[in-house]
């Protein structure tokens, strides 16, 4: 620090941030490290669709913000780059019906929307497999965090489609990249009969980073996206410390670099000091939990915030109030309860109740004034 504060203060125009669009959750990096063995795989299964030919499926797994998504990007630009072959990625938490993730394969084949009402999913079938058959390209789908398939219950129907379309179409070649983040998710033994005897992939694993690698990553981020001198060494060092705690998820990390530059900024700093980080720490820990609460609907809302007002209550006395609000019945509440059970944003775990037989008590697993905040 200077030793005049003056020179040590930001003027009204001036930023700490270099290029602020490097902490943003889906930037890109150009430098994309200790992965190698993971992209080696994702290449190796990729192979055949250069040459023409249908590529080997793969299901990539790991724990949240271990760089699949990124691999998937990194990847996918480079076949778009330097190949004829067709790589489309959808996100199923966004799209997390096998409608809405053809209406993607179709947008990424044909360069623009399908009409958004009245045409049936076997028409938006045949446009994307005849497009392919006609321009003798190979399609490469990743379906990005696919367990939000599987907790719709559209998965099977999903695969089913794009794995047999050589059938319905001949000459259609696709393959299927399944990322998910949900461990607990045996991806296999959750898919139909009928999908498990033609999905054999190649398995491809993400481990959690360690604080050195988490170190060197956020270093090379912080490069790109601060000015020079904006934040010490033994900070940068904190920012990986409290990521490594936080399972060694990357995004937790990212974001905690950008909201401790934006606090340096509220304090008109030139540098982020390690009180910036352990302000913004607080904010940063609760990335997964926003980006679980993202992707909920209207009614699947309503019942988490019920549930934080009536925390460890039993499913019955919850869904009363639940119906109130709602006017839904019972069975839409039990989908919904299952999904969010799946998510990690509630535990519902069976209890005995005395004359009643067993009943569900619903808990959240995170604060309930951290989950009304980021409702």
């Amino acid at each position: 620090m200077t030793d005049d504060p003056e020179e040590g203060m930001l003027s009204w125009d001036e930023s700490v941030f270099r290029d602020e669009r490097v902490f943003e959750i889906d930037y890109v990096p150009e430098t994309f490290s200790h992965r190698e063995t993971q992209m080696e795989s994702l290449k190796y299964a990729l192979r055949p669709a250069v040459r023409g030919s249908r590529p080997l499926n793969v299901m990539a797994q790991g724990p949240p913000g271990t760089g699949k998504t990124t691999a998937i990007q990194v990847l996918f630009d480079e076949l778009r780059a330097q190949t004829d072959v067709q790589a489309v990625r959808v996100n199923c938490q966004v799209n997390s019906t096998r409608y809405s993730v053809f209406s993607r394969l179709f947008e990424g084949v044909f360069d623009y929307e399908p009409p958004s009402s009245g045409i049936s999913f076997k028409k938006l079938f045949s446009q994307v497999t005849d497009r392919l058959v006609e321009d003798d390209e190979v399609l490469v789908v990743a379906l990005d965090d696919v367990n939000y398939l599987f907790y719709e219950s559209e998965a099977s129907d999903t695969l089913y489609s794009l794995l047999r379309a050589h059938e319905e179409q001949g000459g259609a070649r696709i393959g299927v990249i399944l990322v998910s983040s949900d461990l607990d998710l045996e991806i296999i033994e959750a898919l139909d009969s009928r999908v498990q005897s033609v999905f054999r992939p190649e398995e491809v694993y993400f481990p959690s980073y360690d604080e050195p690698e988490i170190a060197d990553i956020l270093a090379e981020r912080a490069k790109r996206g601060f000015h020079d001198d904006v934040i010490a060494a033994p900070t940068l060092d904190r920012v990986a410390e409290l990521t490594a705690e936080q399972g060694g998820d990357l995004r937790v990390g990212i974001d905690l670099l950008h909201r401790a530059g934006l606090n340096a900024e509220m304090r008109a700093s030139r540098e982020v000091e390690r009180q910036d980080v352990e302000e913004a720490y607080d904010k940063s820990r609760y990335v997964h939990l926003s980006r679980r609460l993202q992707g909920l609907s209207d009614s699947e809302r309503a019942l988490v915030e019920v549930i934080a007002d009536h925390d460890g209550k039993r499913a019955g006395d919850i869904y009363e109030v639940f119906h109130e609000e709602t006017d839904l019945g019972y069975t839409r509440y039990s989908e919904i309860i299952n999904k969010l059970d799946q998510l990690g944003v509630i535990d519902a775990t069976y209890t005995d109740v005395e004359g009643r037989g067993r009943s569900r008590e619903l808990t959240l697993n995170y604060e309930p004034e951290a989950v009304l905040d980021r409702l």
